[in-house]
């Protein structure tokens, strides 16, 4: 069956529609910092989920994206970002304590949350110093749904595939309230990508395999890049990075990292 592109939340499976024009990719510049804004994404009326725990989640996004800049993280669209979205309501309540801390978190069915700085890393090298938001980038594995909120500061529009139908159903749950119309949910094989979305001006995985899988080579656009974490010949995994030029493709491997491994089929 050949699936058709989404409206959120939908599944995989029950998808129509037609194919999507290409945007292209943003020239690169470096923007200016920018302040954090005083709305942010997931409060409501004032309320916010972490009154009551004894923590300013304001304060501690701001104190999280100052360690992120610390920490070499330089691209201000991505700290402005990361800022923006709330960490903490992405992860179980007894570890919402440990939102905001530079820590991979446990989210059920044996996947994390991955680090903060994880996250903002991926997504710098992934905009590549670009202005303004990239166009239509696809996420494989969507876990809980944190970075595809992220993502969805950045990107035109986000296709984000899950494999797991519990995790998928968790994140449909988190980012439901915030109504993020640029983010399409997907349930499916991630590693077959989702063609009715190409091409993809960028494309981000959340797992590892010993190979880059060919779909995702195939639907990234010509000037696109794609970052993920792949397994090196001595056995260990790295994140990789992927340019598409007219004369082919331009592979850098980087600094070790560790994620769950790439799987194919749904669960």
């Amino acid at each position: 069956m050949t699936p058709q592109r989404p409206a959120f939340p939908l599944k995989l499976d029950s998808l129509s529609g037609n194919k999507p024009k290409a945007k292209p990719m943003a020239a690169a510049a470096r923007p200016a910092v920018k302040a954090l804004p005083a709305g942010s994404l997931g409060q409501r009326n004032g309320q916010d989920k972490s009154q009551g725990i004894g923590m300013d989640s304001v304060a501690v996004r701001a104190r999280m994206v100052q360690k992120l800049a610390q920490g070499g993280i330089q691209d201000a669209v991505v700290l402005q970002a990361m800022g923006t979205v709330e960490r903490h309501r992405f992860v179980e309540t007894a570890l919402v304590n440990q939102a905001y801390e530079d820590t991979s978190l446990p989210i059920g069915l044996g996947q994390t949350i991955s680090k903060p700085n994880v996250v903002a890393r991926m997504i710098e090298l992934l905009r590549n110093g670009a202005t303004g938001k990239l166009g239509r980038v696809l996420e494989v594995g969507t876990g809980c749904g944190y970075q595809a909120a992220v993502l969805s500061h950045i990107a035109s529009e986000v296709y984000s595939i899950e494999r797991l139908k519990g995790l998928h159903e968790k994140a449909r749950e988190n980012l439901r309230a915030f109504r993020l119309h640029n983010v399409h949910l997907l349930f499916g094989d991630g590693m077959e990508g989702f063609a009715k979305g190409a091409p993809y001006a960028a494309i981000i995985a959340e797992a590892g395999g010993n190979n880059i899988p060919q779909p995702w080579l195939d639907q990234l656009a010509v000037g696109g890049r794609l970052v993920a974490p792949m397994v090196t010949p001595a056995g260990h995994q790295a994140l990789v990075v992927v340019d598409k030029t007219a004369q082919g493709f331009q592979h850098q491997v980087l600094e070790a990292v560790h994620f769950v491994p790439l799987k194919s089929g749904i669960s």
